[in-house]
């Protein structure tokens, strides 16, 4: 479970708070492993409280010493609790309450430190994260008067970590000309759909050769080998946009000659890594239905032990040799496009009870259904919103008092599906009012 292979605390008084973390977080995992019921707020709240009073006598453990100490095992113990609790916190639905922000910081300070290894990023790449770090930040802010000031101060200093990272790579993006992005944007696209080609189960030339195609077009845009404007002037911010260009090409050469074979040296990681990112890539287009946040803590362990391998940003064989290139790039892309899917489950991850999940998707469903019978023209008479509305009548008969029941517990993200309802309603009623004017007025021509 520890990734990578780290030594023991040496300070006897850390032994007995990671001996209690290691019991804590087998509590963790069997709550987690468990699918004979739903996970409840009043199992996951105990064995917060346990993590987090282990942290208080962590910290005045480590605010005795004079140097800061090197990270060892309690510390990746701790860091597997956190995201245990994190996960957990949006099983529940309690996706707005501080200690869920934790999964989400690791992510993405992971995505943020590979976009700054691969060194060719855009602005989309980072919009997305800008967003999320001021949503945590309000996150925390709401839970100063509810949670530990020792979770908060702990969360606020990871996302100063990824605050610092996402400030350097937007300052990368200040010298490209605006008439440069829209080529830089699609050049990284480029880069990623080669990539993306290179580990499909079946090679495609015919694929690769039109992104090569999509090259020479920008390349003819090009004056004597430079990006010029309208009136003749150099661009700002070329030299990175060429060097990206010449990246394209070397890569896109780099993978028709592979016709997507890795070195067999490196198979077991590659095979490994398919398999996290085809599983991921399911469950992004199931999540409503198949998705319980925690099963996200297997893969991100998978992801984090096989990164944390690399020697110096290098993979290197069972002999300590370096990896080829194409190798190199071709295990680095499964690794960050995991992490991305990871990302994106985890922010579109809904602030609802997994009890809950069921009632919730089918409201989702039906809400589509009816905005697509609006768009389309509405319904030709009341009777066609009878499906509709016999459904909303179902799932509104299983409220008690106005709340959604699960035995006898009322689980998280009753605003959210109560909101939902009256939305489906209001399509229902829009639409048959629009059906009852038109019935009107044929009345009031033929009269």
């Amino acid at each position: 479970m520890d990734s990578p292979a780290v030594p023991v605390p040496l300070d006897p008084q850390e032994q007995p708070i990671l001996e209690r973390l290691l019991r804590t977080r087998d509590s963790l995992l069997l709550l987690k492993q468990d699918k004979s019921s739903y996970i409840k707020s009043r199992d996951v709240l105990p064995l917060y409280e346990e993590v987090i009073a282990e942290v208080e006598k962590l910290n005045a453990v480590r605010k005795e010493q004079d140097e800061r100490v090197a990270r060892n095992r309690l510390d990746y113990v701790l860091d597997d609790c956190f995201q245990l609790i994190s996960l957990l916190f949006l099983t529940i639905g309690k996706n707005n309450e501080a200690p869920a922000v934790y999964s989400l910081t690791t992510t993405v300070q992971r995505l943020l430190d590979h976009l700054e290894e691969a060194g060719f990023y855009g602005a989309k790449d980072l919009s997305s994260v800008t967003k999320t770090l001021q949503n945590m930040y309000s996150t925390l802010d709401r839970g100063r008067n509810t949670y530990s000031p020792a979770l908060l101060t702990f969360l606020e200093s990871r996302m100063r970590h990824c605050q610092t990272s996402l400030d350097k790579l937007q300052k990368g993006l200040t010298g490209l000309s605006p008439e440069l992005l829209s080529t830089h944007e699609t050049l990284i696209s480029i880069l990623r759909s080669t990539s993306a080609a290179n580990t499909r189960s079946k090679f495609s030339t015919s694929e690769v050769k039109a992104l090569q195609e999509q090259l020479k077009k920008i390349a003819s845009t090009m004056k004597d080998g430079k990006f010029v404007s309208a009136d003749g002037t150099l661009l700002a911010g070329q030299e990175g946009v060429k060097m990206l260009m010449e990246r394209c090409q070397a890569w896109t050469e780099i993978v028709l000659e592979r016709q997507g074979k890795i070195d067999e040296r490196f198979r077991d990681q590659y095979e490994r890594l398919v398999e996290i990112r085809n599983q991921l890539d399911r469950l992004s287009v199931t999540q409503a239905w198949s998705l319980r946040e925690t099963d996200l803590f297997g893969y991100q362990r998978k992801l984090d032990r096989i990164d944390e391998a690399r020697s110096n940003g290098n993979f290197v064989d069972a002999e300590g040799h370096l990896a080829d290139i194409h190798a190199q790039r071709t295990l680095l892309y499964l690794i960050r496009r995991s992490y991305g899917y990871i990302y994106a489950l985890l922010i579109s991850s809904e602030p609802v009870s997994e009890a809950l999940l069921p009632v919730y998707n089918q409201l989702q469903t039906l809400r589509r259904c009816l905005v697509e019978v609006k768009e389309s023209g509405g319904v030709s008479n009341s009777r066609e919103l009878y499906p509709y509305s016999m459904k909303l009548n179902s799932i509104d008969n299983m409220r008690v008092d106005g709340k959604f029941y699960v035995g006898t517990d009322i689980p998280e993200g009753q605003g959210s599906v109560n909101a939902l309802l009256a939305e489906c309603y209001d399509f229902v009623w829009e639409l048959r009012a629009a059906v009852v004017d038109d019935d009107d007025n044929d009345d009031d021509e033929n009269s």
